[in-house]
């Protein structure tokens, strides 16, 4: 297969593109021959993802959206249709993580966390999945993680709404099984993005070490001892919006150097 073409005529919606795993995404699925629109809440991060792409010779757009406002995301559902006509691949990248012992978890963080991390998903898989259905092709790809398969200590509310994600996923994708779409997520485990690097500076901060020993301790739980890179993880879904992952359907594919296989 021609891999710089395997995609191309599909239109994709990219959430949460405007760094790490969505501008990864953004990068291949373009390369594949699709045509983009990457979202993300911040504009001048989102523009640069697209201003760089298109310097290449890709067909890619940007838009700002805030996945936790569902009006916002009403405005992103309109302006792809209004784009390209028709969105044949959605990938819901949009997510956040927090730390903290459930005693002192809010009600907010919770909500704040299902929001971004699953009604997001919810909403524009509702938007964008009928017309796939009707057309007879549509792909939808998740971004969750370990911490949808698993518990770890200190992310309740984070891994609940990740766990809530693969469970839309798994739904979804038996209500689209036969009409020649699929649903899948796939499941990193710490990646080397800024999401990570937020989370060794509280480590680092609430325990005193220093940011090398925080990261030991993170790659520590990977069997190759390291962090996954965006790419690695950007392959995985460009390869589940391909003809030849036609039947993958309700996967979560794990993607993190074998560590829930221990």
């Amino acid at each position: 297969m021609n891999v710089s073409a395997q995609l191309a005529g599909r239109a994709a919606v990219v959430t949460g593109g405007g760094r790490g795993v969505g501008a990864e995404v953004a990068r291949l699925l373009a390369a594949a021959g699709a045509t983009v629109l990457v979202a993300a809440r911040t504009t001048a991060e989102v523009e640069r993802v697209a201003t760089d792409l298109r310097a290449t010779g890709a067909d890619v757009r940007a838009t700002t959206c805030d996945v936790s406002d569902p009006r916002s995301i009403e405005r992103l559902t309109a302006h792809a249709r209004e784009t390209f006509g028709r969105v044949d691949i959605l990938v819901n990248n949009a997510g956040v993580a927090t730390a903290a012992p459930l005693s002192r978890t809010t009600l907010d963080e919770w909500n704040r966390l299902f929001a971004i991390n699953a009604t997001s998903a919810f909403l524009c898989t509702q938007a964008f999945l009928p017309a796939m259905v009707e057309r007879g092709w549509g792909r939808v790809v998740n971004v969750a993680s370990t911490a949808a398969l698993t518990g770890y200590r200190y992310i309740a509310a984070y891994a609940a709404s990740k766990h809530a994600l693969v469970g839309l996923t798994r739904s979804v994708a038996s209500e689209a099984a036969g009409h020649g779409v699929t649903v899948n997520a796939v499941c990193p485990s710490y990646l080397a993005t800024r999401m990570t690097e937020e989370t060794l500076e509280r480590v680092t901060a609430k325990t005193g070490r220093s940011r090398a020993e925080a990261l030991e301790v993170i790659t520590g739980q990977n069997p190759q001892n390291r962090l996954i890179e965006p790419h690695e993880v950007a392959a995985a879904v460009v390869y589940l919006c391909s003809d030849a992952a036609a039947g993958i359907n309700g996967a979560a594919l794990v993607i993190d150097g074998g560590e829930l296989r221990r």
